[in-house]
């Protein structure tokens, strides 16, 4: 049994090492990235692709593809326009893709990767900028390319130095900087971002308003001030909100009904018919406005420890009403 113990610590050992010096030799290329990025050519990528009137578009075949779609996806949703085109895709016809006005970025470790070559003379005839990615200076992309960025990494994680590892983290982390500085440059906010993300959550959280999930009109529960206690009880069953706004005769809310207050009044073993409504609402209720942030609204009321509330206008009437299931049902939290 000691010796099950002793192999078993062992082989955790052996798991640990191996997966520390993938983790080590990726930090390392990393470093070496940090430290050239100073050079002129990293500024000049910036620009070139900051006064691109078009698009980016952005090519790269096997791994080098896969990091190509992850930069081209970063760029556009951070207000870079960017595609990606598969190389063998390209030659066959989406060529059409590409304008005089937009800038090429090709992305290729060994820098003489043939798909990408064969695309050279068209892009050569269309005169579009071309930045390389490449892990070689002197490799037929990169000196091709109007701009080469070059990757100084010394060895792959891989034990057998095959499968691009260090290589491609280093792409990565080069297109996130490119992306990540021309969203600076740009100036682009929370807003432009949620933009392009309506449907996530970030996009949501930024965009989604009280107006776009309130219940409004029929379904919003609103009794007059001078309705009796049996008429509410009536309107919040049927509206089924657990409240009811409360309005005077120029419909402006001044009060607010809840679940929560009639408890309080049968806890008291009050008679329902002796009174109206206006002599057991919450007066100066809490309410919101419909341009107000839907997740900004959650909060609120998730720190108030509050199920309802009420939407009104500019001229302070109910306009909708809000429960705490349909913001949590809208995606925002």
């Amino acid at each position: 049994m000691d010796d099950l113990k002793t192999k078993s610590t062992a082989i955790d050992d052996s798991i640990k090492q191996a997966a520390k010096q993938v983790i080590d030799i990726e930090i390392e290329a990393i470093h070496s990235l940090y430290h050239n990025i100073n050079q002129a050519s990293f500024q000049a990528a910036c620009t070139c692709l900051l006064e691109c009137r078009g698009k980016i578009v952005v090519f790269g075949v096997g791994k080098s593809g896969h990091i190509g779609q992850k930069i081209s996806a970063s760029l556009a949703s951070t207000g870079t326009p960017a595609i990606f085109i598969h190389p063998s895709e390209a030659a066959h016809g989406d060529l059409g893709f590409l304008d005089p006005t937009d800038v090429v970025m090709f992305i290729s470790y060994s820098g003489n990767a043939v798909e990408l070559i064969t695309l050279l003379p068209r892009l050569q005839e269309l005169k579009v900028p071309l930045i390389a990615i490449t892990g070689r200076a002197h490799s037929t992309l990169a000196q091709q390319a109007q701009i080469s960025l070059v990757l100084n990494i010394n060895r792959e994680a891989c034990p057998l130095g095959l499968a691009p590892t260090a290589s491609t983290t280093a792409t990565l982390v080069l297109g996130d900087a490119l992306a990540m500085t021309l969203l600076s440059l740009k100036k682009f906010t929370k807003h432009d971002f949620a933009r392009s993300h309506p449907s996530g959550k970030l996009g949501k959280q930024l965009s989604l308003r009280v107006h776009n999930i309130m219940r409004t009109q029929s379904s919003i529960p609103i009794v007059s001030s001078n309705a009796s206690l049996p008429t509410t009880l009536v309107e919040m069953s049927s509206k089924g909100l657990g409240m009811t706004a409360v309005t005077n005769s120029d419909n402006k809310l001044v009060g607010l009904f809840t679940d929560g207050d009639l408890r309080r009044i049968l806890n008291k073993s009050l008679n329902l018919y002796d009174y109206h409504i206006a002599d057991v609402m919450t007066k100066s209720p809490i309410y919101t406005h419909p341009n107000e942030l839907a997740v900004t609204v959650l909060q609120y009321m998730q720190q108030l420890n509050i199920n309802n509330i009420v939407v009104v206008n500019e001229a302070h009437q109910p306009i909708g009403a809000l429960h705490l299931q349909d913001l949590l049902a809208s995606g925002i939290h």
